[in-house]
Formats: C-alpha cells, structure tokens, sequence
C-alpha cells in the first residue's frame, strides 16, 4: 500500500524542497542587486527581466485558462510592482471570481503550463529521460559521462535558463490558490462517501495507480527544478558574501 502511493510522499518532497529553495533564491538575487544598484525600483526592474520569460508564461496560462472556462478577464499586467507586505508582484490578471472548480483551474493553470514547459525541454531538448535511466539501471559510468556532454547540446545555457526562469515562477501564488481549500475538501468528502459506499477496491485496482504515475512524474519535474535552482543558488551565495565583505553592505 505504501509502494502503491509513494507518489503523493515524492509529490509533497519535491514541491516542499521546491518552495523553500525558490524563496531562498529569490531572496539571495534581490539581495546582490539591492547591494549592487542601491536602488529599490532598478532592483525590481533588473529581477523582472531576469524572470520575464516565466512570468510571461504564468500570467499567460491564467489568461487563456480563463478564456478556456469562459471567465471574465479584467486588467492584465507584465509591470512588477511592491505591494504593501513587502511582496514583489511580478504581474497579474484579474479574472472574475465563479464557482470552485473554474477558480481553481485557473488559479492551477501556471503550474500545468510551467510543467509541460520543463517536461518538453527535458524530454526533447535535453534528452534528460536517457540519463535518469542510466541512473535508474545504476550505469553510473554513463550517467555521469551523459552530464559532462550537457553542456555540449545546442543551446544548453539557453534551455537551461529557460527551464530556471519558468520553474522559478510556475508555483502559483497565494491569490491563485484561494479556492484549493474549499476544492480540497469537496474531493475530501467525495472519497469519503465513495469509501462508504464500498467503491474503495475499484478505486485501489483502476484509478490509484494512474494517480500515483502521474505524482511521480509531477515530482521528477519539481525535482528537476530543485536541481536548476540548487545549480543556480551557488554562484549567487558566494557572490553575495563576496561583495558584502567588499562593501561592507549587506541587506537583512
């Protein structure tokens, strides 16, 4: 039963890993050109075309998600700006708010187009799949030999960017999951009373373990993405430690 639904624990991992990670990373950027710049509003400016293209896709998902449902679309915008909480918001798009289920399609919509983003550079571009077989069949030879040729595909830094940029920015916002709650415990009951009325080996048998293949897929990209902004984090920790103790300026 455990093995049947280790998707939904490497599911949870690698979104907790994937949260916490960006948050740091988001954090240590700002703080490197906060030091660099001085300056609040060029610091925003220079971090959103660092993260322009993800922000694109994720407020574009929202948008067409919404169109798909037929919701209405107020104000869009792509202009970073602070909000009151200290929070940087990077865009936005005002949809009208309807039942349960739209709300949190669209709310859901970047974390679907960010993972078919990644998943379609990892697959075609990187050939990423041959690599975690050879990892997977313990051919360490070959998997490591695969991760020193990387850097040999055409337009790797370029796809590598690409899949920091949007897997940086696809985890939807706290206003795009307000309705994930309410859906949670709608689909909560609904199990419930499938339980009682005894449709628990059905659900085991048929769709357990479609439900489970598609969370562990779902945790290779988020583990993916774990992996790009660990890569990424590094460089920016030591040059952030390098120019304080040059400045002498650091930011809390």
């Amino acid at each position: 039963m455990l093995i049947q639904f280790d998707g939904l624990f490497w599911f949870a991992i690698t979104l907790i890993l994937l949260v916490f990670i960006q948050r740091f990373l988001h954090r240590e950027i700002q703080a490197v050109l906060l030091i660099i710049t001085r300056n609040p509003q060029l610091t925003i400016g220079l971090f959103s075309i660092l993260f322009f293209p993800g922000v694109i896709l994720h407020e574009l998902s929202h948008f067409l998600m919404a169109k798909l449902l037929f919701v209405p679309i107020g104000n869009f915008s792509l202009v970073p700006q602070a909000l009151k909480d200290g929070r940087l918001q990077l865009g936005y798009v005002e949809t009208q708010q309807t039942d349960v289920a739209r709300d949190s399609l669209i709310g859901a919509a970047p974390l679907f187009a960010g993972g078919l983003f990644v998943a379609y550079v990892a697959i075609y571009h990187l050939q990423l799949p041959l690599l975690w077989d050879a990892l997977r069949n313990n051919q360490l030879d070959l998997f490591w030999s695969g991760i020193t040729l990387l850097p040999q595909v055409k337009d790797f830094y370029v796809w590598l960017y690409l899949i920091f940029a949007v897997s940086s920015t696809m985890i939807p916002s706290t206003s795009d999951r307000h309705a994930w709650m309410t859906l949670g415990l709608v689909l909560a009951i609904l199990l419930g009373i499938s339980l009682f009325a005894g449709a628990g080996p059905w659900i085991l048998t048929y769709l357990a373990p479609t439900l489970n293949n598609f969370l562990n897929s779902v945790a290779a990209l988020f583990a993916l993405s774990v992996v790009v902004h660990v890569v990424t984090i590094l460089p920016f920790m030591l040059f952030h430690r390098l120019i304080t103790r040059v400045t002498g300026v650091d930011v809390a």
